[in-house]
């Protein structure tokens, strides 16, 4: 049985807030999400607002019930604050890798707590890679850091590709996030578990190659 911690439950009320009145206030909504051309216009606050907004209640649905599974695991480890702080600097992350991006795309917007969220995942599956994670399709539950690994893949395809209605990168930029994050505030990983770190960092280091090499 998962438990709500009061961060947890404080995260997902702002996150409903937000939305909800986002659905009913098309103004509102249109001033806090994230924009290319709002950022470099100086409304910095959208780089954090956005992270708080989401399309329809599906998608607000879908990114707190991933919270919800997640949290738990994250908040044993180091406890409310940090999990607080390391939700917040993959909201930024995810933010600071699209404006990078995108940067020369001022009509590029999004919104949601997805970047916030994978990088709560990705703290997860760092502390614990040997968990067993189910997916649709696949009947067959995988240990946590396969699927950590390639849904970042997936995430450098769907950068390249454009695919769906979907901020990629604020995904992968949330799941850094959360990678440094977790190596901060518990640095002995980088000996107890040498080899996770370097594995769960293979797919960030593709991402730079490929960026580096102009096929992104």
């Amino acid at each position: 049985m998962y438990n709500l911690n009061i961060a947890t439950i404080a995260i997902i009320a702002a996150n409903v807030i937000a939305s909800l009145k986002g659905f009913n206030d098309t103004g509102f909504f249109e001033r806090y999400k994230f924009s290319i051309g709002g950022i470099k216009g100086g409304q910095k606050d959208r780089m954090l607002t956005s992270g708080f907004l989401h399309v329809d209640m599906s998608h607000l649905f879908m990114n707190m019930l991933t919270l919800y599974f997640f949290a738990d695991v994250v908040i044993n480890w180091f406890g409310p604050i940090k999990f607080v702080g390391i939700y917040f600097i993959s909201l930024v992350a995810g933010s600071l890798l699209a404006l990078v991006f995108h940067k020369n795309e001022p009509y590029y917007s999004a919104v949601g707590a997805s970047g916030a969220v994978t990088g709560i995942l990705y703290t997860a599956i760092l502390l614990q890679p040997d968990m067993r994670l189910g997916i649709m399709f696949i009947p067959i539950p995988l240990p946590a850091y396969v699927l950590g690994i390639g849904y970042l893949l997936y995430s450098i395809y769907g950068m390249k590709k454009r695919l769906g209605n979907i901020g990629h990168t604020a995904h992968f930029g949330g799941a850094m996030g959360g990678y440094v994050a977790t190596l901060f505030f518990k640095p002995d990983l980088l000996v107890t578990d040498t080899m996770m770190v370097i594995l769960l960092a293979v797919p960030i280091v593709i991402l730079f190659i490929m960026e580096k090499l102009g096929k992104i």
